[in-house]
């Protein structure tokens, strides 16, 4: 499902509650301290809803956030005899497709600029490759690897990268070396050979280049409780695979992307 796709169908939820509870919009907006033009805006699809409004519209509808976000099923209803009850919704997510050499490439890029810091282990790989894949997303509205994540204890993890990790390895592209940082076990991993940089495109090194900026000298627990804020990260469930558009529901301290308020002009 594309971003506008999920936008209607978050609009559709928010309107078919607020008919049901039998509020106007008028009513929602006082409810929620905004305008109503912002609401009939939302449920016009016409702009997304911030994270913080979800919350909010969670809230005064009471139903879940993952609920609005599609991520579980409408809460059942008890029928009265002889009624029919609705089919229950699928969920649906945008479906990852894994570009193993792409993979590859960034990986190789990100161990040439940070293998040598001694904090950058196998945890601090996996969140490094979910914000570079998932702000790359936000930002261009594609998949850069097309990896796919799942939630785990400690946050987002690729679940392709130990396959590729094996090729690799076999092929001696890198060396895996097992060590130990500040007492805990930890799993490193030293590029043999160099990036291809002619396969990635100027805007996918940005985004890479931002991500080892802002995150890679982060420790394991600091970089895994940041990544726990995260809104795609927050809105799905335990071992379940993280849908790439969530993205577009971030609070603003992670978006990399610059949305459009109800007056037309972007933040």
């Amino acid at each position: 499902m594309n971003s506008k796709a999920r936008r209607k169908e978050i609009a559709a939820r928010l309107k078919g509650l607020r008919v049901r509870k039998e509020m106007s919009q008028d009513d929602v907006a006082n409810s929620l301290s905004i305008s109503r033009s912002a609401v009939s805006q939302i449920e016009n699809a016409e702009r997304g809803v911030a994270s913080i409004e979800l919350i909010a519209f969670s809230k005064l509808f009471e139903v879940s956030t993952d609920y609005l976000l599609g991520l579980e099923n409408e809460p059942e209803v008890i029928m009265e005899k002889g009624q029919q009850k609705a089919p229950q919704q699928t969920m649906r997510i945008s479906v990852p497709r894994i570009k193993q050499d792409k993979f590859k490439q960034v990986l190789l890029y990100l161990l040439e600029r940070c293998a040598g810091k001694p904090n950058i282990g196998e945890t601090v790989l996996y969140k490094l490759l979910y914000f570079i894949d998932f702000n790359y997303y936000e930002a261009y509205e594609e998949q850069l690897t097309g990896a796919t994540y799942i939630k785990n204890k400690y946050g987002p993890t690729p679940v392709e990268f130990i396959k590729i990790i094996d090729q690799m390895q076999d092929s001696e592209a890198i060396r895996i070396i097992k060590d130990k940082y500040h007492g805990y076990p930890q799993k490193r991993y030293l590029p043999l050979e160099k990036p291809d940089l002619t396969k990635l495109k100027a805007s996918e090194k940005e985004i890479i280049d931002q991500v080892i900026n802002q995150l890679s000298d982060k420790k394991a627990a600091e970089i895994s409780e940041y990544s726990h804020e995260d809104v795609p990260w927050k809105a799905t469930g335990n071992k379940e695979i993280i849908d790439y558009e969530l993205v577009f529901y971030r609070a603003p301290a992670y978006s990399v992307r610059s949305y459009p308020e109800e007056d037309g002009n972007e933040v």
